[in-house]
């Protein structure tokens, strides 16, 4: 009784609530009661059947066994004039929000060429593939700005956790630069600081010394001058894109023994690393890919013109790749080995794609970075938990996030089945909830087509 008094309590607080709030739009309300629905823990891949799932604002306030039966409810939504929306769950399945943890934001101010909207049509893009988290990895002017607005409700979009601009071979010319970059970047209040290449061994550790002295992190690249095993132990929060390892063992042209990337993932995993693969993204960028798959996207139709066409370009000129076709599945198969190994010795592993980059559309990369990880052996509860649990516990300093649970973030996914046994389920789903906001499946389509149609 206890735990049905409490629900029903917050459907009685959403009636107080209407009397200081009567201006609901149609994706918002001040309490969400997902009812009769399976709730997928990603803590243990138990499925728990007939919960009432209950959102205020932008926090999960209650998971409990289904006592809202007698509730008004539909095959979609109904609200209520409390302004109390009530969801019908029954048959659906309900897992946390995806995460990108390497992806790109656009700035405000469009390149040349560029429509005015992409910036925004990104934002969604990243919500329609179910992602409601991203850690961006390349800072532009007014960034910071565009977080804040998401975060308050004022534009569409996941959660953003932006790092700065990037610390390279071009911006980086000596150890007081170094110092400095990193001093304005944690007072700017940008989440992390992105690595590229071309740092020297000596400002690589400087900038890794002064990033402690301020408490910021920082990941991406690992510049060939400073290499893998330094970069893990200097503290790069993620090795990103494999491409380290890669360079450590010689494995951009030749097969590598087992036991040199086992001893490879036990160094990550003794120095608590996460990993952040983009395995289908560089697999074209390597010429692994083939050309015909990747043109034959149907998500391309979301990308403005003239970035579609240079990507078509790229994946119609032999000489695009840096690797020659006789070694590119040499690379790619390294590849696949080192993240099966990774995954075996416990390092953890984090989802991310790289988009928006070359047939990397946001969002909509998700399910082809799926498709390598499960080639690398991954079951489909680690694929999950990679996007989940694992992006929780890396922000858990700044939020909570990542479970259904009390307190969390409103990070939903509404799912016609059980991602566990159809992964592909999230490809489609039937509604998403970002940072407490409301996208029904229908609301998805309209704003997909619309950016179809001013990109075609």
């Amino acid at each position: 009784m206890q735990k049905r008094f409490s629900v029903l309590t917050v459907v009685f607080l959403s009636l107080l609530m209407s009397l200081w709030s009567s201006d609901i739009s149609a994706n918002d309300a001040p309490v969400t009661i997902i009812e009769s629905v399976n709730v997928v823990d990603m803590r243990t891949g138990e499925v728990r059947p007939n919960m009432s799932v209950v959102v205020e604002g932008t926090r999960i306030v209650e998971v409990a066994a289904d006592n809202l039966s007698n509730a008004k409810s539909s095959n979609t939504a109904a609200e209520s004039s409390s302004g109390t929306r009530i969801i019908n769950g029954r048959g659906k399945y309900i897992m946390p929000g995806l995460g990108e943890m390497h992806g790109h934001i656009p700035p405000l101010t469009p390149f040349q060429g560029m429509p005015e909207r992409y910036m925004n049509d990104v934002l969604f893009l990243y919500l329609a593939g179910g992602v409601t988290t991203v850690r961006g990895m390349l800072g532009y002017p007014h960034q910071l700005t565009v977080a804040q607005q998401v975060a308050n409700g004022e534009r569409d979009g996941p959660t953003l956790y932006l790092a700065g601009p990037s610390f390279s071979g071009n911006t980086v010319s000596n150890l007081r630069q170094a110092r400095m970059r990193v001093a304005e970047q944690a007072q700017a209040g940008w989440a992390l600081l992105k690595v590229h290449p071309g740092l020297s061994l000596n400002q690589y550790v400087t900038m890794a010394n002064e990033a402690k002295a301020h408490g910021i992190s920082f990941a991406g690249h690992v510049p060939e001058q400073v290499g893998i095993h330094h970069a893990i132990i200097q503290g790069s929060r993620t090795i990103d894109h494999l491409d380290g390892y890669m360079a450590a063992t010689g494995g951009m042209t030749e097969p590598v023994p087992e036991g040199e990337l086992r001893e490879l993932a036990r160094f990550t995993r003794a120095h608590g690393v996460g990993v952040v693969p983009t395995q289908a993204l560089w697999a074209t960028i390597i010429g692994a890919g083939d050309p015909a798959v990747l043109l034959a996207y149907d998500e391309l139709k979301y990308v403005p013109k003239p970035i579609r066409e240079g990507w078509i370009r790229y994946a119609q000129n032999p000489n695009s790749s840096y690797a020659t076709v006789a070694t590119a599945q040499i690379h790619a198969e390294n590849r696949r080995r080192l993240l099966r190994i990774l995954h075996e010795e416990g390092v953890e592993i984090l989802l991310g794609t790289d988009a928006p980059q070359l047939f990397s559309v946001p969002g909509f990369s998700i399910r082809r970075e799926i498709a390598f990880m499960q080639q690398a052996g991954m079951s489909n509860l680690a694929i999950l938990q990679s996007g989940t649990i694992a992006v929780g516990r890396y922000f858990a300093a700044e939020d909570s996030f990542g479970l259904i649970e009390p307190g969390a973030r409103a990070d939903l996914l509404l799912l016609e089945q059980n991602p566990l046994e159809q992964i592909d389920t999230l490809y489609n789903p039937a509604a998403v909830m970002a940072n407490g906001h409301w996208y029904s499946r229908e609301i998805i389509q309209q704003r997909l087509a619309d950016i179809a149609a001013a990109y075609n």
